[in-house]
């Protein structure tokens, strides 16, 4: 069932008022891909009345207002991605297309989308607290480098005067907020919030200011250190940052869902379309990327350095049960029109699904090495079993033809899986990608690669060896797609030229994947591209000018094309 977006649902749900009211830069999806719908059904399922506004006009109070004032709070995200990535390329040029907007034309999201929807709340329907969630909001928590004002930013919470925000996957700290504002009770030490503060709370560790990390790169990269490191719900301690006379206060992390919560999340009572009020402006591309699409798990463990999905979805995998997964893809197969294809059972990293390091639920992940980067730890029990039945037991089920996994896969995990990892990869070559199947190495220097947190070169050959041998058994015309990067803090031209002869020497292609990396907010990377240090202190080569970064990218591809 679709969540209330007009008045005339709102009464047709028997309700008078609403209790919380989502604002979203994405239009309404309705499906457990889109935060906002999961967010909503979440909370609409421990009885609160919730309604969502999406892609609100900003030059009007009439969409921000439709709904009425919330009787708890309003909830305001960007949407799946930051409003200035989904705005702007690598060489920041406008996007004229967008995924996530009715009929495809980008002009419905505006920049910096979080401060831009607070201020339109408090412009037309200022009277309840406005709190901030969603990626954009959560990776802009702390003193930032933002890439496209080439600046250190204050945290979006001051930016957006806003009274809090939930950050990470909000679930669980969105519900314990409302209950807590509902009950009168004080809500300011609910793990997973920021809020401001005049002074700081007991045992609170203090990051370098706002103004220390916009004018000392060192502390930038310290408080970056530390912010990162105080990630894990199991370990982490509460953090502070002073901006100005007041101080930002970081609860510590809200634990992630539990395998029994994430099934009863993603079994909720979704259309899996995009609501009526909205399709009036055309198709909305999205859709056929998610549309039959089941998710397995959420975290990722990877780690890669220009990749924030740790910071958001946390580093501990948390798997659906196989039961709760099976229902869904049969809950797919009879639908109306269904076509027979599952097009990806996966998640952050498809082939992450059952496997999680043992200690890290109690004890936390370790803090002197990460479980992926160069080389999987031992104590990772890597079995690709469980992925391999699952799939197979989809593929059974009567009305589907085909499953595909186009989710990431981490290459690295099925080369060190000596019991299971080639079997898996033949399933794989053999019945789950079309045509090509699509690997990360993103470089082959080894001194960009450690930078990265990326596997060695090596592991790459060694998996090609075994994705030959898959080729191989199935008889199938079947291909590897690489990606890569270029620009990455400490990538030189001559890494480049050493990408493209291992390309045309080895690989034996021309490689057409090829993006330009782009500092986004709370990477690893990002802090090195800012202060030109790794997290040692170290000097990292950086390459800042948009025409060298281009540069690299088109020493790979060959010829000049648009970023």
């Amino acid at each position: 069932m679709f969540i209330p977006t007009t008045p005339e649902e709102v009464r047709g749900r028997g309700w008078d008022s609403l209790d919380i009211v989502l604002v979203s830069g994405d239009t309404y999806t309705d499906n457990a891909y889109n935060g906002t719908a999961a967010i909503g059904h979440w909370l609409v399922d421990h009885g609160f009345r919730v309604g969502i506004i999406a892609q609100p006009d900003i030059s009007s109070g009439d969409d921000i207002s439709r709904l009425g004032l919330p009787e708890l709070f309003w909830s305001v995200s960007a949407g799946c991605v930051d409003s200035m990535v989904a705005n702007y390329t690598p060489t920041r040029k406008f996007r004229k297309e967008d995924d996530f907007t009715p009929g495809g034309v980008n002009d419905r999201r505006p920049d910096r989308a979080t401060i831009a929807y607070t201020n339109l709340i408090k412009r037309h329907a200022k009277g309840r607290p406005v709190f901030l969630a969603g990626l954009e909001a959560s990776l802009r928590r702390i003193a930032h480098y933002d890439f496209w004002s080439d600046s250190v930013r204050r945290s979006v919470l001051f930016d957006a005067k806003a009274d809090g925000i939930v950050y990470g996957m909000a679930e669980l700290a969105t519900v314990e907020l409302a209950e807590r504002i509902r009950d009168g009770v004080d809500w300011k030490d609910v793990r997973g919030i920021c809020y401001a503060s005049p002074r700081i709370p007991d045992g609170f560790l203090e990051l370098p200011s706002y103004d220390e990390c916009r004018d000392d790169r060192r502390a930038f990269m310290d408080a970056f250190v530390g912010f990162r490191e105080n990630s894990d719900p199991a370990t982490a301690r509460g953090l502070v940052q002073r901006h100005g006379d007041r101080y930002l206060v970081q609860n510590p992390p809200q634990r992630p869902l539990a395998t029994e919560e994430l099934d009863s999340l993603y079994e909720s009572d979704f259309e899996d379309a995009v609501h009526p009020y909205y399709l009036t402006g055309g198709k909305v591309r999205a859709m056929d990327t998610v549309r039959n699409s089941i998710t397995t798990h959420r975290g990722c463990y990877g780690d890669c350095s220009f990749c924030s999905i740790a910071l958001h979805q946390g580093t501990t995998v948390v798997s659906r049960s196989r039961e709760s997964i099976v229902r869904e893809a049969r809950r797919i197969a009879s639908r109306p029109g269904f076509n027979g294809v599952i097009q990806d059972v996966g998640g952050p990293t498809a082939n992450m699904y059952g496997i999680e390091c043992g200690r890290k639920a109690e004890r936390g992940r370790c803090p002197d090495r990460r479980c992926l980067g160069s080389r999987p730890c031992p104590s990772l029990p890597l079995d690709h079993a469980q992925q391999t039945s699952l799939l197979s037991e989809i593929a059974g089920i009567p009305g589907v033809r085909r499953v595909f996994v186009n989710s990431g896969i981490r290459y690295d995990m099925i080369v060190a899986d000596r019991e299971h990892g080639q079997t898996y990869l033949d399933d794989i070559v053999a019945h789950h990608v079309s045509g090509q199947m699509k690997v990360a190495p993103e470089h082959v220097s080894p001194r960009v690669l450690k930078l990265m947190g990326k596997p060695e070169r090596e592991v790459l050959e060694r998996f090609r060896s075994m994705f030959s041998e898959s080729v191989a058994k199935c008889g199938k015309d079947e291909y590897l797609t690489y990606y890569f990067m270029a620009a990455h803090p400490g990538c030189t031209d001559d890494d480049m030229r050493e990408l493209s002869e291992y390309c045309r020497t080895r690989l034996h292609i021309h490689p057409e994947q090829v993006q330009v990396f782009t500092p986004t907010p709370s990477s690893y990377s990002t802090a090195m591209y800012f202060t030109s240090m790794d997290s040692k202190g170290r000097e990292v080569r950086v390459e800042r000018s948009i025409q060298r970064r281009q540069k690299q990218k088109d020493m790979v591809v060959g010829r000049r094309r648009d970023a």
